[in-house]
């Protein structure tokens, strides 16, 4: 298996030797720049933004620069989904993102992870698991998602948590790390000051 099936595979791979990896982080560390330093909501940011992903961007994405991906084509976005200044996706895993998710400024995605022996780290070993984040959720400013970890549906996760396991549908989650506050009554109205 190459390097990049091993990473695809979630297993240890070599990320920091390996030419090919190195050679599509360094195209995505480009296009991140060029997204970077285009004029806001053009068509030229648009287009490169496409080109990071690899694909067609779905209506009402709204990506604000700053943004850095490792890969960029390993993380998908739905539809009406906003991401504030200043995210990160390490993407060696895969990052999907669902519809009408709230991501707040300076949120880290955070699929890779390394041995804990500087022997093995120092050979350039990583391992990526997927990240998945359901439909309908907010991500507080300055949140951080480990890897291999999924957030249900109509989640609210605040301000500053690390995530560092799954939280299922509807739950309200904060803290270092992140554990389930409460459950969230999306039917309910007139509960937007409580939170």
């Amino acid at each position: 298996m190459t390097e990049q099936e091993k990473m695809k595979n979630g297993m240890w791979h070599n990320a920091n030797f390996d030419q090919e990896l190195l050679s599509l982080r360094g195209k995505a560390e480009q296009l991140s720049y060029d997204f970077n330093m285009s004029c806001p909501g053009s068509r030229e940011q648009q287009n490169v933004l496409a080109d990071l992903l690899g694909t067609e961007l779905p209506d009402g994405l709204t990506i604000l620069a700053p943004v850095y991906f490792d890969y960029g084509k390993e993380t998908s976005f739905g539809k009406g989904t906003f991401v504030n200044h200043g995210c990160y996706f390490m993407d060696g895993g895969s990052i999907s993102i669902g519809e009408n998710v709230f991501i707040g400024p300076y949120c880290g995605f955070y699929t890779a992870s390394h041995p804990v022996t500087y022997q093995e780290r120092n050979t350039g070993l990583e391992r990526a698991l997927p990240i998945t984040v359901g439909d309908n959720c907010w991500i507080g400013a300055n949140v951080s998602v480990m890897q291999g970890v999924t957030i249900g549906s109509g989640c609210v996760i605040a301000a500053g948590s690390v995530v560092t396991c799954d939280i299922p549908d509807n739950c309200l989650a904060a803290g270092v790390p992140a554990v389930v506050k409460r459950q969230i009554e999306q039917n309910r109205r007139g509960n937007h000051n409580e939170e």
